[in-house]
């Protein structure tokens, strides 16, 4: 996320970066050292999906401040 956002390291830390999820559990994180978007929960397809071919997971990236 960092590295798309053309974010350097150092000031990725310093800015307010956060994940937003829809539904009640977060199953994406920012690592706040490497920038990289990971799973947070573990994503059981079958449960979430069970009669949907195609399953998808949104989730927005908000950062404060000037880009």
């Amino acid at each position: 996320v960092a590295k798309d956002l053309g974010l350097q390291l150092p000031m990725f830390g310093k800015r307010d970066v956060r994940l937003l999820d829809r539904g009640r559990t977060q199953y994406f994180a920012l690592h706040e050292q490497t920038g990289h978007l990971v799973t947070a929960e573990r994503i059981d397809r079958e449960q979430l999906c069970r009669l949907v071919e195609k399953c998808v997971l949104r989730c927005e990236v908000i950062v404060e401040g000037e880009m």
